[in-house]
């Protein structure tokens, strides 16, 4: 029968004013939001009242949007030294073995040339085991390896990367980058930037709110790998020339063995020289870098230390005495701006290659605030002839459902405040959208009340059977929508996904509004007015 219980009813309207209060922030300014958290009396716990609120996206609050690139070029060639430090390593660890011209880089690959055939024989299993096998995380290994070891009839063993390779290690790089960048981007208390691969070696990165993208693109375009090597003698072959800062930009012999990097460190925090009043950053080492870092001090006192920061050496202070504390001091002749950008990068971590910038376009406010009055008007038209449409048509019922309709925007609107999700127009339009299905939903029922009234039932019998009938075929209808929706989600990018995630949260709200809510409504009607007919 048409009943509803008094817990179902508590819980329905607990449920619609829980969801409508958390819709309340959204509609607030954040100053107003954080008077209203300031207002609250000190025996009220903050968790109470909701401050979450949507976030708006770029496209309606402005912007900054700069699209990315993996520079493989310096992928590569940062892969070949490596390879080319290893190769010396397994020739050290393998008795001393010495290869006739040393050990070139020619192309993408490394060659070394071994006349002795023992000595080949004997280096030539630990050269292969370089080469690692490429896996994936579906298929798990594809029998491609990162490097081929061939050998030629002279001695001479060749180590060249591969193309599989070459694609495997720019794939993870822009894993790496996308994790990097977010680290950077959060950094700088921006809200809600959206961060997200774009192709097979590009990374998209937007930042609704931030009208100067000069900053932004600075923190994202520096590598910010930092090497503590020692400053080495000119024209020695265990050393290359680097910028100096120092010096105005000279070169200098820096030493390429790399005696500690920027993977140890643990904290960064900008400072200022207490002498000179200069501004530093200040660094801390984690165990195993503080025991490296002062056994190279102890090792080297009275040495230069070269501090190198994307292959630039910006400062080069003398080791006066070991430093074991695994702590310490970077100075550069530094601004104020300088030495925060440099510790937000350090904190951070180095990226794993060089980027560079390929797209950037701002996105003034004044396009957003167009964009949003757009959407309003759109919504304000689309809900006015719904519910003119529904009242003229259905009558009392008409009315139940406009009220249901007005909850279920509410609804969506709360639970995109709780998920903190971002607001595009596409998202707009895929309100308006839901505003559609979810009175399409009562205008099924409505017809299938009408339908069984017509065929003899009585009104309450009429209209337990059109809730009954009709929500098999509302189930069937939402879920073919939300699948659709969902593969948008996942297949889709940006602006696609909010539009799908928008419309997934207004099939959720159809369920309770469209159905439940309003059966509930129409339930209280019927046992106040006891109409002897249909108000349509």
């Amino acid at each position: 029968m048409l009943r509803f219980s008094r817990t179902k009813i508590i819980l329905t309207i607990g449920t619609v004013l829980i969801g409508l209060l958390l819709a309340v922030p959204s509609m607030l300014t954040r100053e107003q939001r954080a008077g209203l958290q300031a207002a609250l009396p000190s025996w009220i716990p903050s968790w109470i009242v909701p401050t979450r609120a949507i976030v708006l996206g770029l496209d309606l609050q402005g912007g900054s949007h700069i699209l990315l690139e993996v520079d493989q070029n310096d992928l590569v060639r940062t892969q070949l030294v490596q390879l080319q430090q290893d190769v010396r390593r397994v020739l050290r660890e393998s008795g001393g073995i010495t290869s006739e011209g040393g050990i070139p880089i020619s192309g993408r690959a490394v060659r070394i040339r071994i006349a002795d055939a023992a000595a080949r024989a004997r280096v030539l299993p630990k050269l292969r085991e370089l080469s690692q096998p490429i896996t994936n995380a579906i298929l798990g290994q594809t029998g491609a390896r990162t490097i081929d070891v061939t050998e030629a009839p002279d001695g001479t063993i060749t180590l060249a990367l591969t193309e599989q390779g070459i694609a495997d290690r720019v794939r993870r790089a822009v894993d790496q980058s996308i994790e990097v960048i977010r680290r950077r981007v959060d950094q700088l208390g921006t809200t809600e930037p959206s961060i997200q691969r774009q192709g097979a070696d590009r990374v998209l990165v937007q930042v609704p709110g931030l009208q100067d993208p000069t900053r932004l693109e600075e923190i994202l375009g520096k590598t910010a790998k930092l090497e503590f090597r020692l400053l080495g003698d000119a024209g020695s072959t265990d050393t290359e020339l680097m910028p100096s800062r120092d010096s105005g930009g000279q070169r200098v012999p820096v030493e390429r063995r790399v005696i500690l990097d920027g993977a140890d460190l643990t904290d960064a925090q900008p400072g200022f020289d207490s002498r000179t009043n200069e501004p530093i950053v200040n660094f801390r080492f984690n165990l195993r870098g503080a025991a490296r870092f002062g056994e190279a001090t102890t090792q080297n006192v009275g040495r230069p230390l070269a501090i190198v920061l994307d292959n630039e050496v910006i400062s080069a202070p003398r080791i006066l005495q070991p430093i074991t504390g695994g702590q310490g001091q970077i100075s550069g002749r530094f601004t104020v701006q300088q030495a925060n950008d440099l510790s937000v990068l350090l904190r951070s971590g180095a990226l794993p290659a060089k980027l560079t910038i390929v797209e950037r376009r701002t996105v003034g406010p004044g396009l957003g605030r167009d964009s949003i009055e757009a959407g309003k008007l759109a919504t304000y038209v689309a809900t006015i002839f719904v519910v003119i449409f529904m009242f003229a048509t259905y009558g009392v019922f008409g009315f139940i459902a406009n009220i249901a309709l007005v909850v279920h925007v509410g609804l969506i609107f709360g639970l995109m405040s709780v998920l903190e999700a971002t607001l595009t127009l596409p998202g707009i339009a895929g309100i308006v959208l839901t505003i559609g299905t979810a009175v399409d939903s009562n205008v099924l029922i409505y017809e299938r009340i009408r339908e069984e009234a017509r065929a003899g039932r009585s009104i309450v019998s009429a209209i337990q059977a059109g809730f009954d009938r009709a929500f098999a075929t509302i189930v069937d209808s939402n879920s073919t929508m939300a699948i659709a929706a969902i593969i948008l989600f996942f297949m889709g990018s940006g602006p696609v996904r909010g539009f799908a995630v928008v419309f997934i949260l207004g099939i959720l709200t159809t369920v309770l509004t469209a159905v439940t809510m309003t059966r509930m409504m129409i339930a209280i009607w019927y046992s106040w007015a006891r109409p002897k007919t249909l108000p349509f």
